[in-house]
């Protein structure tokens, strides 16, 4: 049996971490939430040079300090779980900041091993890393990598097993060395812990101490609650140790600490990092030289959005074309091999036309979430923020809230809870409620199915106006509650621009799957279920009364066509069998769509119609956005068994229907601005309420996005009927 190791990545975000896990884990991975918050969790593992080895991704963190939840996940999980090894990967091209966080790892006594990544990025920079003298101060193994070119990834991995099986203890020796009044504040504080309380300590006593002298909430309570006697005698003896260090330095204990680990960084790059003379070409600079110039930069971002949203419709064409004729083929074979019975019907009308009408747009969904992470991994992601911050400046916010905007093209709810790394709650709060009007993936097939339908060629174009349309009503939305509800003023905006990094296919590959996932899985369960509904929603109840006996007009066809298929000639027969089958037909469809208007969903429809009429949306198209709270994709998959009654066996495919059906382009138009704006899909509403911690917040949500889609839809609607558009 192999041996087993866990081994923990951390470091800085754009350290090229993520990079690397996906290097060492490939598909392996596993995808979760960490025990009680709602941040991603990452774990794969593989058998590599004779180990079971189980890696870990901590959120990317610039400290331990637990100010955020990522950096209270990732400091619990190395304290408690207490892995095998923790590899620090380290930005070679910028160490200083890097090495920050290096050194509060090193404080918690862990085993540690340095991964100096983005080495070839150091070197075009004209900077040289002696990593032997590194290792050799800091008592730690150093290991230059290239992440994205695959270069030193073996060698990390076992110079990590080493390090696991030498049995030894993390070396003393590699603290940082305060000044003398902080030491001895640090001694006498870590004597007094180890007087007060028997027997071994969860965790190494000096960083406890250090910890206490940071004032650090989770530490205290955690003393306060192992005993709260003695722990009320060590945060008393903190207080005066704090409050003679205030006096002291004249300034919190916590500053005065950090800034000296700064001089403890400082110290080191001087004796390891040498600078050359030679002024290297800084490839990053000269890119933003045109990719953030104040007057081509936002032209350029609106065409990279643009193309994104052209190529997802063109190119997706293609595949999903491939995929809309398997699922008719599986339609065709399904009804040919079942005898008629309502389990056929549930199959062939309920499930495969329900599911498949939505499946069908899995490329589509592909191609977006692969831009995505091409725009995050090349580091364009942080550009567009830096972009946008003028026009974000304008609802009252700052450049990095367009981030989990920007997110929300492909999920509301990641893009929501990405929202935690802003600092201020008011702008939180707005970027939640205005979110939402980013349009998410879930309505991609909405938009592709109606404007595929009804706009052909322009169909890409028309897309992007309908996410353009989001961008600008999030940002007059954002105004209006900025100088109403959420009054306040506007935060400055700081925020690195990592370096351009050529992304490597395999690591785009990876997160565009792990994205595509949960589309899949929706087809599983949430849509599955949803068209089951919808579809027998539309079947029941069975004793309807027709308006006409379509089973006699059927044989009084049926009769006339046969005494004169007797007579005809072969030439005859032909055209007569033709006209006979479209007169049935006729009658079928007749029969199917008089059948849906009288089940429990054309009730339904009736009642709302009145709601959507002024918006020239169908009842049909009704009861699809009501089913569409639950997920935005139910709007499809309604439509596709809703008007599965208006096509014959040579036109089946749902555009189609809705081309036949009396929709027009700008009632398609109508649809596509209230799907893009009214109510958010359940997941995400759960998501406010969760990131808000209110219910008020969530129905104001609700409520205030409902009416407005219908009042756009309206002016869309009605202003172009009044332009004599149709």
């Amino acid at each position: 049996m192999r041996p087993k190791l866990t081994i923990a990545l951390a470091g800085n975000p754009n350290s090229g971490k993520t990079t690397i896990f996906n290097n060492i884990t490939g598909t392996r991975q596993k995808v979760g939430n960490w025990p009680g918050v709602t941040v991603a969790k990452k774990e794969g593992r593989i058998h590599k040079f004779g180990y079971d080895l189980k890696i870990i991704d901590l959120p990317g963190t610039y400290s331990l300090t637990p100010f955020s939840i990522e950096e209270i996940v990732a400091r619990n999980y190395i304290l408690d779980e207490r892995p095998d090894v923790v590899i620090d990967i380290i930005d070679a091209s910028n160490l200083e900041r890097s090495l920050y966080l290096a050194t509060q790892l090193r404080e918690i006594d862990c085993k540690v091993v340095f991964a100096l990544n983005m080495a070839d990025l150091a070197r075009t920079r004209g900077m040289k890393i002696n990593a032997g003298k590194l290792a050799e101060l800091l008592d730690v193994p150093v290991v230059f990598t290239v992440g994205n070119k695959n270069e030193g990834i073996d060698d990390l991995l076992q110079q990590s097993i080493q390090l696991a099986e030498s049995g030894t203890c993390a070396p003393r020796a590699r603290n940082v060395k305060y000044s003398q009044d902080i030491e001895n504040a640090i001694e006498g504080l870590q004597r007094f812990i180890e007087d007060k309380t028997d027997g071994p300590q969860p965790y190494n006593t000096r960083w406890v101490a250090i910890k206490l002298l940071e004032d650090d909430k989770i530490i205290k309570e955690r003393i306060l609650q192992k005993d709260a006697d003695v722990g009320l005698e060590i945060l008393q003896t903190t207080d005066a140790l704090r409050k003679r260090l205030e006096e002291r330095f004249d300034d919190d204990p916590q500053i005065v600490m950090t800034d000296e680990r700064y001089g403890f960084i400082a110290g080191i790059i001087k004796e390891v990092q040498t600078t050359s003379t030679l002024r290297r070409v800084d490839i990053s600079r000269n890119i933003d030289l045109v990719l953030t110039n104040r007057f081509i930069g936002f032209p350029i971002f609106m065409f990279f959005i643009w193309a994104m949203f052209q190529l997802t419709f063109s190119l997706g064409g293609y595949p999903v074309q491939w995929i809309g004729s398997a699922v008719g083929a599986v339609s065709t074979i399904a009804g040919a091999v079942l005898p008629d019975s309502l389990v056929k019907d549930l199959i062939l009308d309920g499930i495969i036309a329900g599911v498949g009408s939505v499946i069908v747009f899995l490329p589509n969904i592909l191609i977006l979430f692969f831009c995505i992470a091409l725009f995050e991994d090349t580091g364009y992601m942080a550009r567009s923020a830096f972009l946008m911050d003028k026009i974000m400046h304008l609802i009252g916010l700052h450049g990095k809230s367009f981030i989990p905007m920007l997110m929300g093209f492909g999920c509301n709810v990641p893009a929501i809870m990405a929202t935690r790394t802003l600092e201020s709650e008011k702008d939180r709060i707005l970027t939640i409620l205005i979110t939402p009007f980013m349009s998410c993936s879930a309505k991609l097939p909405v938009y592709i199915v109606l404007a595929g339908a009804f706009f052909g060629l322009r169909a890409g174009t028309v897309i992007f106006a309908i996410y353009l349309l989001g961008i600008l009503l999030s940002i007059v939305t954002g105004r209006l509650f900025r100088s109403t509800l959420l009054k306040g003023r506007d935060a400055p905006f700081v925020m690195e621009l990592p370096p351009y990094r050529v992304p490597m296919l395999k690591s785009l590959l990876i997160h565009m799957w792990d994205r595509s996932k949960l589309f899949l899985k929706k087809m599983g369960k949430i849509i599955l279920v949803g068209s089951v509904i919808v579809w027998a929603l539309t079947v029941f109840p069975r004793n309807i009364q027709y308006s006409v006996d379509y089973a006699a007009q059927i044989n009084r066809i049926n009769d006339t066509y046969a005494s004169r298929l007797e007579t005809a000639d072969d030439a005859r027969k032909h055209q007569l069998e033709s006209e006979k089958q479209a007169a049935v037909s006729a009658l079928v469809r007749a029969q199917q769509a008089e059948q849906i208007e009288k089940s429990y969903i054309g009730q339904l429809g009736k009642a709302v119609a009145p709601i959507f009429a002024p918006l020239g949306i169908q009842w049909k198209g009704g009861v699809a956005l009501l089913t569409g709270f639950v997920a935005k994709e139910i709007v499809v998959s309604t439509l596709g068994v809703l008007f599965a009654a208006d096509t014959d066996q040579d036109s089946d495919v749902l555009q189609n229907a809705l081309a036949a059906s009396g929709m027009t382009p700008l009632s398609a138009l109508s649809m596509m601005v209230f799907v893009l704006l009214y109510l958010p899909c359940l997941a995400t509403v759960a998501a406010i309420r969760r990131e808000t911690g209110s219910y008020k917040w969530m129905f104001f949500s609700i409520a205030y996005s409902t009416v407005l889609a219908w009042v756009m839809a309206f002016v869309i609607y009605q202003g172009g009927r009044f332009l004599g558009y149709s």
